[in-house]
């Protein structure tokens, strides 16, 4: 067994105009400051230079040495906006216009041409960063059809599939190249959204050794998905963890479906670490017997309390939660060393 690495923050809610928010090595000082080892980087050109890191090794090397000063290292690096826009249903293409480079927007050929280009550029970015996973969206045709009313049409939701798959398996060949897992965070408004999906979409890119999953129990909270469980079933695809914690509370005007409220009305919402439901010990047990090798990552969202109060609070959570794996079972101390001979005796099958 292993012990997961951590504790780590994603930067994605924390980047800002203002110090100390506004530029990596600003950000890898005030994590280091809060007791975190390593940062997850969004793949926004105000903190790396996607291209140059694509292509440079001395680039790479020189970005590790910046955060090492502050005594942290990069766990992953980040594609949630482009990947999303690897597969965009026509009813959201103005929402997610935005995400795209200025360039791209307004034309959503282009726009998902650049995505695929850029999500390809961070398997690439992340091999010379010395990294071996990724965190991203699948994006999403189906999600507009997750209810079946009106009935859907027949293939509608093999076809969605079909297509996200051939989206997404010429990507993945590139992870496979570069030696990295792509670890697609399931989440509610993504077409891989828990573990149905997930296997719908391994069915179309055959079983790709690199199609990972970031495992986030705060979405399954909010679905009533059995995350424990969850893991029993998918641990051997879960290469990437985000700690984020939430509470499902349904009452009698709202569930599930959350009434169109806003966040700290709904009866499912995220919180900071400690202040929601998740089980996180036991979470922290099985990543520890199933051997997760990889990093403990807080992504902080929550309806009521300060971003900065919750990554003040996070660090010490993780680190408290995090399980240093014994290296040896327990009642050692009383073996006996018995060979094959005395075991057989012990059985009677010597006799």
């Amino acid at each position: 067994m292993k012990t997961i690495k951590g504790p780590a923050i994603f930067l994605a809610q924390f980047m800002g105009s203002e110090a100390p928010f506004d530029t990596l090595d600003s950000l890898a000082q005030w994590a280091g400051g809060l007791g975190y080892k390593g940062i997850q980087i969004p793949c926004d050109p105000r903190l790396i230079d996607l291209d140059l890191a694509a292509q440079s090794k001395d680039y790479c090397d020189d970005l590790r040495g910046r955060l090492a000063v502050h005594g942290i290292e990069p766990t992953e690096l980040s594609t949630h906006l482009q990947g999303q826009l690897v597969a965009v249903h026509p009813a959201y293409d103005s929402l997610f216009d935005g995400f795209a480079a200025p360039h791209v927007r307004g034309n959503p050929a282009s726009r998902q041409d650049w995505a695929i280009e850029q999500v390809k550029l961070a398997a690439r970015a992340s091999r010379n960063l010395g990294l071996d996973a990724h965190a991203s969206f699948s994006g999403a045709l189906a999600w507009p059809y997750v209810y079946p009313w009106p009935q859907r049409p027949a293939g509608l939701v093999e076809e969605a599939f079909a297509e996200l798959g051939r989206r997404w398996r010429p990507i993945l060949d590139v992870f496979e190249d570069n030696g990295v897992d792509l670890a697609y965070e399931l989440h509610p408004g993504e077409d891989l959204h828990d573990g149905a999906t997930f296997e719908r979409f391994l069915e179309e890119v055959g079983s790709h050794p690199r199609a990972s999953i970031l495992y986030d129990p705060s979405h399954f909270v909010l679905q009533q998905l059995d995350y424990l469980a969850f893991l029993d079933i998918y641990n051997e695809r879960v290469k990437c963890f985000h700690v984020k914690d939430a509470e499902f509370h349904p009452n009698g005007r709202s569930g599930v479906y959350g009434g169109y409220q806003n966040w700290v009305d709904r009866p499912g919402r995220f919180r900071s670490l400690g202040d929601g439901q998740v089980d996180f010990k036991a979470i922290f047990a099985k990543m520890a017997a199933y051997d997760f090798t990889g990093w403990a990552v807080l992504e902080w969202e929550c309806a009521l309390k300060h971003p900065e109060d919750g990554a003040r609070e996070g660090a010490p959570f993780i680190r408290d939660h995090i399980i240093r794996v014994t290296p040896h079972a327990f009642d050692d101390f009383v073996g006996t060393g018995f060979d094959e001979t005395a075991n057989r005796h012990i059985l009677g099958l010597d006799r």
